[in-house]
This record gives C-alpha cells, sequence and structure tokens, in this order.
C-alpha cells in the first residue's frame, strides 16, 4: 500500500483518487474540499501560497493543475508557481515520482504530421510556455518525475462537441487531424503507470494521452450528427491563415500501448457511443 497525493484534486483528480483507494491511501488537495470523495483524506490549501499541512509520508504524488482563466497569470500561477509551492513543501518526504498532468497543446505541429514524445515542442502561446515551464522546472527538479501531456478530453460532464452538434453549432475545416481521449481513460492510464513504478518497471519521463485512432475533424462531426440524428455539420475549406492557427497533429501513443496499457475506448466511436448512450443531456 502506498501513500499517494493528489494536488489539484478535480473531476479526473477525484476519479482516479476513487480508484487508488481500493487498494491506497490517497489525500486530495485542492482549495475547498466540499467536493473530494470521502474515501479520500481531503486537505484544503492554496498551492499559490507555502504548504505546511501535508501529510508525514508521502510516496507518490500527482500535480493536476487547472488555469482556470486563459491569461497568462493564470497559467504561471497553476503550472509554475503552484509546482514551486508543492515541491518546497514536498521536499523533505522523499517520494518515488511526481506525476505532472501537461497537455498535448505544447506541440504546434498543423500539417497533419505524426507527432510523439520525441517531436519538438514549441512555446508558441503564453500558455504553451508556462505548461512548458512547469514541465521543466519538474523534470530538473530533485524528484523523479514522469509526464503525461493528454489531448482533447471528453466524457461525463466534458459534453462541449456533442452540445455543439447537437445545437447545430458545429462546423469542421476539412484535412484536419484531431486527437482524444475519454476521461476514463485519462485515470486508467495514470493509475497505470502508477502500478509499473510501484512494481518496479522503468517509465520514461513523458508520455502522451490519447487514444488509438487520430481522427480527421469532419469525420468525427459528421459521425456525430448521424449517432444524434440531427442535420449534416457544415464543412469548410481552410484558408491558409486558419491553416496556421489551428493544430493539425496526428499523436502517437505507441509509447503508452508498449508499457501495457489497454484502452476502453480506444477510439472515438467506443467513447462517443458510450457517453451517448450514458449521458442526461438538458
Amino acid at each position: 500500500m502506498a501513500s499517494i497525493l493528489i494536488a489539484g484534486c478535480g473531476s479526473i483528480g477525484c476519479q482516479l483518487g476513487q480508484q487508488l483507494a481500493q487498494e491506497h491511501t490517497v489525500y486530495g488537495l485542492r482549495r475547498t474540499t466540499e467536493y473530494v470523495p470521502d474515501n479520500l483524506h481531503a486537505i484544503e490549501a492554496d498551492l499559490n501560497h507555502k504548504i505546511e499541512q501535508l501529510p508525514d509520508e508521502i510516496d507518490y504524488a500527482f500535480f493536476m493543475p487547472t488555469a482556470g482563466k486563459y491569461k497568462d497569470s493564470a497559467y504561471y500561477n497553476a503550472y509554475v508557481l503552484n509546482l514551486k509551492n508543492l515541491l518546497n513543501g514536498l521536499q523533505d518526504k522523499n517520494i518515488k515520482r511526481l506525476f505532472f498532468i501537461s497537455s498535448t497543446s505544447v506541440f504546434s505541429q498543423n500539417d497533419g504530421e505524426v507527432v510523439n514524445e520525441e517531436s519538438p515542442t514549441d512555446p508558441h502561446s503564453f500558455s504553451t510556455k508556462r505548461i512548458l515551464e512547469g514541465e521543466e522546472l519538474a523534470l530538473s527538479s530533485s524528484t523523479p518525475t514522469t509526464i503525461i501531456r493528454l489531448g482533447g478530453i471528453y466524457g461525463p460532464g466534458r459534453t462541449h462537441l456533442i452540445d455543439l452538434v447537437r445545437e447545430g453549432k458545429a462546423h469542421c475545416m476539412e484535412d484536419v487531424w484531431s486527437n482524444r481521449i475519454h476521461s476514463d481513460d485519462c485515470v486508467g492510464v495514470l493509475a497505470h503507470l502508477l502500478n509499473l513504478d510501484v512494481s518496479g518497471a522503468k517509465l520514461e519521463n513523458i508520455y502522451l494521452g490519447v487514444d488509438c485512432e487520430p481522427s480527421l475533424s469532419c469525420e468525427v462531426y459528421s459521425w456525430l450528427a448521424e449517432q444524434l440524428s440531427v442535420p449534416e455539420i457544415e464543412h469548410m475549406e481552410p484558408t491558409e491563415n486558419s491553416r496556421l492557427m489551428r493544430s493539425n497533429k496526428k499523436i502517437s501513443n505507441a509509447r503508452l500501448l508498449e508499457s501495457g496499457y489497454e484502452f476502453k475506448f480506444p477510439n472515438y466511436r467506443l467513447g462517443y457511443t458510450d457517453l451517448i448512450e450514458n449521458e442526461t443531456f438538458e
């Protein structure tokens, strides 16, 4: 049994914590603890400030930042300042590994390229600059660190694309590749990597968390429209400027698959079918 801290215990963190609490002692840290599940030990703390009330023994920590607002100061606080305060709070805990939950937005490839963990990143915006700054801070610390870059999360409570299609507000650009992962697999991936480390397996520094099937955006939109029995989505020819501004890449999860992870929802059709059948929409 390990002692695990989830710092930034939001929806994914709470789901992860509930799963891990079946075998481990789990602490959920967030500003307000009313939503922390009962089977987790709640820690009410603000990572914008020095953290002093952490448990004496912590074996593993998950750092799961959320900026809240799309502004530079919010991203700096979430990905850099909060991490600094967490690392300072953990410095005498001798933790075995920090898992930093990052984003595939740090890649700016826009010509349909295949992207993996070795592909170049690009601080093309203030948000990606701060995310990469946080990654580097974690990797250069004395704490063994694994970065998991998640992309295109959907699932219960994350139905934005379905809502756009249902409401007739969606349109897509031709020949643009997209990537996604169901929230259940987000949790599955994080638990899998933790279990590998607990078992003594050697972890890589970086993993990409997306499902097994990069898909053309228009294909996904059209399929959703058919499943929801709504009119066909408007397809648009991208301009040269929009191509340069829009992400367009095929992200490979080969390293994750090689580690032994098996996806619950390996493609968008399986994931969205489950979501449509089980989600209550307003």
